[in-house]
Formats: structure tokens, C-alpha cells, sequence
């Protein structure tokens, strides 16, 4: 899988070498349980949390296969930005970009993921190099349910209403930075920071000056104010 034709992202860290395999186990939360008279069944459950798995390589030299957006960056940046995806509490983008040879784009990986492991190997084989295996698992937002119970007097039962508040990804806590990647748009990064999509204006009101009169033109590299709300 190595190669230029694909970019690996954590968030809005490109990885500089691209793994050589990168594995996605799409589980499943069926269930098979056994009736006396009627033999196995399998019980159909929302899919399960897509779990992803890869090693990629950490470079301590610039190589010419290797890649960064914003010049050379030795190991230890690297390894601390993982611990900080690891320590952060916060679910982060995991993409990876696919290309054919002539440039023209597959399709792409995109998912809301945490991190759950990542372990460091240094082997004497690979010199000053290091490789990293890490496992990272989706994230879905998730909500909670609140009843409000209504008496009414003179009647024998009570009224009971429900209601839902979704918890979803977290907004910015202040004004920060992100650099466009291929596949975005402005309705995908609303989403992922504020929740919603349809508070795209909030961006492109605060980036007017960078990406011009039509807000669905956007472009990889280009850098975006993303402000709170």
C-alpha cells in the first residue's frame, strides 16, 4: 500500500510514510442464540464500532518517498502528537486519500475515530527509524433520554413525556486552525466540529478572504479559521 497514491491522516496530521497494509475489521453486533424447538437464530443488531489497524514507519532523515506538509518534522514530533490523539479524551478524522497512478482519485476512507493503542518498535534493522502499530476504533455520538412525569389531579395515571439530547462531537473550545484535505467541504467540517452541517456559514463567513465568492470551492493546503460558537 505504500506509495504516493495514498495519504493517511490523524486528524490534520499526514503521516509521512504511508503503511504498507492497512487493515478495517467491519464488525457486526448480531446475536445467535438457540430456541428448544426451532434451532439456532440470529438475532440482526446495529452494525458494531469499525475497528482499524495498520504500522507505519516514523522516518529520523528526510527520504525522498517520505511526505510532510509542513517541512521535515523529526520522530519525537510525531510520537508526541500521537500521545496527545491517545490523552486527549477527544475523537478525532482518520482519513486516507486514494489515488491511481494517474492521478485520478478513488474513494476514500473517512471516520470519526479515537485512539485506543499504539505501541513503538525500534529495531536495529531500520536503524535510527522507528515503526508504530496502532488501533484506532470509530466513534458514533451518542445521546441520552430524559422523562418528565406530568401529574394531573383527579386522573389515576401520569403523563409521561420524553425527550432526546444528543451529545455530539466537541466544537472548538476557542478559535483554532484546520488544513483542507481532499474530500472536504464546508458541510463536512461544520459537521465534524460543530455538530452540524448546516452551520457551514460560520466558516465561510470567518474565511471569505481565503476561499472567495463560492463557498463550495474549497482546496486541499488551503487553512481555515474555525471560530467558536
Amino acid at each position: 500500500m505504500g506509495g504516493s497514491g495514498y495519504e493517511f491522516y490523524l486528524d490534520k496530521c499526514l503521516l509521512p510514510v504511508a503503511p504498507a497494509k492497512l487493515q478495517l475489521k467491519i464488525g457486526n453486533a448480531n446475536k445467535t442464540v438457540t430456541f428448544i424447538n426451532e434451532g439456532e437464530i440470529n438475532l440482526l443488531r446495529k452494525a458494531g464500532l469499525t475497528e482499524v489497524e495498520f504500522e507505519c514507519m516514523i522516518p529520523q532523515f528526510h527520504y525522498p518517498f517520505s511526505s510532510y506538509t509542513s517541512g521535515f518534522r523529526e520522530a519525537d514530533f510525531f510520537l508526541d502528537y500521537f500521545e496527545t490523539l491517545k490523552t486527549g479524551k477527544k475523537p478525532f478524522q482518520f482519513i486516507v486519500c486514494r489515488k491511481r497512478p494517474d492521478d485520478k482519485r478513488l474513494f476514500d476512507t473517512n471516520l470519526r475515530v479515537a485512539m485506543e493503542d499504539y505501541r513503538i518498535t525500534e529495531d536495529a534493522k531500520d536503524a535510527l527509524d522507528l515503526k508504530v502499530k496502532i488501533k484506532l476504533k470509530q466513534w458514533r455520538d451518542y445521546g441520552t433520554k430524559t422523562v418528565n412525569i406530568r401529574m394531573d389531579m383527579g386522573k389515576p395515571k401520569a403523563a409521561a413525556t420524553q425527550s432526546r439530547e444528543t451529545i455530539a462531537s466537541p466544537a472548538p473550545d476557542a478559535a483554532q486552525q484546520y488544513t483542507v484535505v481532499k474530500g472536504d467541504c464546508l458541510w463536512k467540517i461544520a459537521k465534524r466540529f460543530y455538530g452540524s452541517g448546516s452551520k457551514y456559514t460560520v466558516i465561510y463567513d470567518a474565511n471569505r478572504s481565503v476561499i472567495g465568492g463560492n463557498p463550495n470551492r474549497i482546496y486541499p493546503g488551503q487553512v481555515l479559521t474555525l471560530p467558536t460558537i
